[in-house]
């Protein structure tokens, strides 16, 4: 180390003094420039911070604003289709109309024939519309210009007309219409392969006269039983040689043709079932249908076979304008005769028939009946025969029917219905009181040893026995005849099927009562014989009558005229001597 004097060492001790103050002041000044730039720093995070929150501030100003714009293009959107479909509702407005017509035919040049507001016009058809399609008496859309532009289904709407004929031509048929004006219609397509027969009703256009639909006939058709009754001859009890009459009447003729022809002997055309009421004719009726057809399947061997049955019930052919009952059963037979060309049977069935066909000159103002039974009668065994049909007919009154219609070759069957005996009625209850219906478990016991069947038969003679007793407390009625003789009729004597068909339902509702009650359970014999009290009790109460004799009649009671009638029921019970039945007189006319 080479040694300095004190000279060099003062000026570098005050070199190194300046020096340092310069470093200081240096130091001091980067101080303060650190402090400023601390500061600005500060400063510059204030302005991020506040620019930050502008940002923020602009972005949702930003997203309001898009919102609105997105709402008022939406507003746009709808105002435009809000005017756009003004301005096509203010065209459709502002159009003229269409006119509607009726397609005739189509011309050889591609224009067609159409009818509209009163002539027939020839226009031009609409390119898009084949006119192979149209048919005649279809409904099309005529613009100003009175083109088809649009083709649409046929009229639904118009006036009913009666056929009478269908001319040579095929394209046109006489018919029938108001206040019976005749008029040459022409038919639309839709009836080209249609089979009209004459009677049928049409609808009609009336503004183009052209016939553009058959209508169902409710005059005939409602008549037809689509579906044959469901009774078969089981059902029908007591009636055995009824029958078997009628069996041989109606069946016979069609199982065993062969066997008819070869004897030559004609099947009878008709049969009258007559007899008290309540007592099973029109069952009877409704068991023939079920039975026929049954037969006639089994032997054509098609079980989609089957007969015809037309039920008419008498009254309602009555009609208040002259000729139109007999119109009604013109056409009757002439639906029966169109059926039995098919080869199946036809059955018609006339109830009541005494409302209908009354004897020729016993009406009092009218007198109706004069034409009635001729029509029948011309159409039985008229110029136009019959075949495969039979006539069959129920009355109470068979008294008051025409005799011309209950001659043979007419109705040759008259097959009496009777008031059931004791045996029948044996039988008539057997259909409806059954071993499988609910029994007092005590009387199956006491009167069948546990078995049901033998129960059943027991009650029947039970209430058989109690109904057909000739004793005071079964006394009915006493009439007096008009030679002076009286007799007393029993309640046996207005027994009938309708009847004993009551009673077992008056013995079942009883029984019904007692187990709702808490009483027992199952039919007794008790409740057979209470009903039979209160059917009895019931008929004790008879309706006055202008003609005692008239109600005989009905109630299946012939003979001698009767003059007066008087109840006996009460008589010993109540010691009231009876009721009799009031004979009130009145006009011709009541």
């Amino acid at each position: 180390m080479v040694p300095t004097t004190d000279s060099e060492g003062q000026r570098r001790l005050a070199a190194y003094e300046a020096e340092l103050i310069t470093l200081r002041e240096t130091a001091r000044a980067e101080e303060e420039e650190v402090g400023a730039l601390r500061r600005r720093l500060q400063d510059m995070t204030k302005r991020v911070r506040t620019l930050e929150e502008r940002l923020l501030e602009s972005k949702g100003q930003l997203s309001q604003s898009v919102s609105r714009n997105d709402k008022l293009i939406y507003t746009l959107q709808q105002a435009r289709e809000q005017v756009t479909a003004l301005r096509e509702e203010v065209a459709k407005l502002t159009q003229p109309p269409s006119a509607y017509g009726t397609y005739l035919t189509t011309n050889e040049d591609g224009t067609v024939d159409v009818f509209s507001g009163g002539r027939k016009v020839r226009v031009s058809l609409h390119p898009e519309i084949d006119a192979a399609a149209l048919e005649r008496g279809q409904e099309v859309v005529l613009n100003e210009s009175l083109n088809v532009v649009l083709a649409r289904g046929v009229e639904l709407s118009g006036e009913v007309v009666t056929l009478k004929e269908v001319l040579e031509d095929g394209t046109r048929a006489l018919v029938v219409g108001r206040a019976d004006e005749e008029r040459v219609a022409e038919m639309a397509a839709s009836l080209s392969d249609i089979k009209l027969r004459a009677g049928d009703a049409v609808l009609m256009d009336s503004r183009t006269g052209l016939l553009l639909e058959r209508l169902p006939r409710p005059e005939v058709e409602e008549l037809i039983l689509e579906e044959v009754p469901d009774v078969s001859y089981a059902d029908v009890g007591g009636l055995d040689d009824q029958i078997e009459a009628i069996t041989d009447a109606v069946e016979l003729p069609f199982v065993h043709r062969e066997l008819f022809v070869e004897h030559k002997l004609p099947a009878p055309k008709g049969i009258l079932l007559y007899g008290p009421p309540g007592c099973g004719k029109t069952l009877i009726a409704k068991a023939v249908a079920n039975s026929l057809a049954k037969k006639v399947a089994e032997l054509s061997g098609d079980k989609a076979n089957r007969s015809y049955f037309l039920n008419i019930k008498g009254p309602e052919l009555l009609n208040k304008y002259v000729g139109e009952t007999e119109r009604q059963i013109r056409l009757v037979f002439q639906r029966a005769r169109e059926k039995s060309e098919e080869g199946v049977p036809v059955i018609v069935f006339f109830d009541e028939m005494d409302s209908l066909f009354r004897t020729r000159g016993t009406g009092i103002s009218s007198d109706m009946e004069s034409t009635i039974v001729p029509q029948l009668l011309a159409e039985i065994d008229g110029v136009e025969a019959l075949r495969n049909v039979i006539v069959i007919g129920a009355s109470n009154r068979e008294d008051l029917i025409d005799p011309a219609i209950l001659r043979p070759g007419r109705l040759d069957v008259k097959i009496k219905i009777e008031r059931p005996n004791a045996e029948a009625a044996s039988q008539i209850f057997g259909r409806y009181l059954t071993s499988d219906l609910p029994l007092d478990e005590d009387e199956v016991v006491s009167l069948g040893g546990s078995d049901r069947d033998k129960t059943v038969r027991a009650m029947i003679e039970l209430t058989v026995e109690e109904m057909y007793r000739s004793d005071d407390d079964n006394r009915f009625l006493e009439v007096t005849y008009q030679n002076g003789d009286k007799e007393v009729l029993y309640f046996k004597d207005f027994s009938s099927g309708a009847m004993i068909e009551n009673i077992v339902r008056r013995a079942k509702k009883l029984a019904i009562k007692r187990n709702i009650a808490g009483q027992g359970r199952g039919i007794r014999a008790a409740d057979l014989l209470e009903s039979i009290r209160q059917e009895y009790k019931e008929h004790e109460d008879l309706p006055n009558t202008t003609n005692p004799d008239d109600w005989a009649k009905i109630s299946g009671k012939k003979g001698e005229r009767i003059v007066y009638v008087r109840t006996l029921m009460a008589q010993g019970r109540e010691g009231d001597g009876g009721r009799s039945i009031e004979r009130v007189g009145t006009g011709q006319y009541l």
